[in-house]
């Protein structure tokens, strides 16, 4: 009897051992999928504003804060942009637009947002005098 409950046993743990093999590769493999599908990530391009900051690209593989204050990640020396002014925060669907109660607000699309909105490819960004577009590499 010992002998049937030792063989039960090792099936039930072999089929375990299959079972967890097969998650482990099905996640491995969804985590290649995301990494390869991140080469269309989206970007933030500064359209209009001053010289220095024309053509600034950045790539939004993590939250970017924009405004007036040393260590923003793009830092516009406007008078009308708040010390941080809004953050942009890539999600897996794309990204989104916070106002981070700044005193002038923000735009998005000619719109002021009033809560963290969607963004997509070919939208404009407004903070002070200075205009982004959201772009895809």
């Amino acid at each position: 009897m010992i002998d049937v409950v030792l063989y039960a046993g090792r099936i039930v743990l072999v089929v375990a051992l299959y079972l967890f093999l097969l998650f482990a590769a099905k996640a491995g493999i969804g985590l290649v999928r995301t990494a390869k599908s991140k080469k269309g990530a989206l970007t933030v391009v500064v359209t209009q504003g001053p010289t220095a900051l024309l053509g600034t690209t950045m790539p939004l593989t993590s939250a970017i804060v924009i405004g007036r204050a040393e260590g923003t990640d793009i830092n516009i020396g406007d008078p009308m942009v708040s010390s941080k002014h809004a953050r942009i925060t890539p999600v897996p669907s794309g990204a989104i637009l916070e106002d981070l109660n700044s005193t002038n607000g923000t735009l998005l699309n000619g719109a002021k947002i009033m809560i963290p909105a969607a963004l997509a490819v070919g939208d404009q960004i407004a903070v002070g005098n200075v205009v982004l577009e959201v772009g895809q590499r």
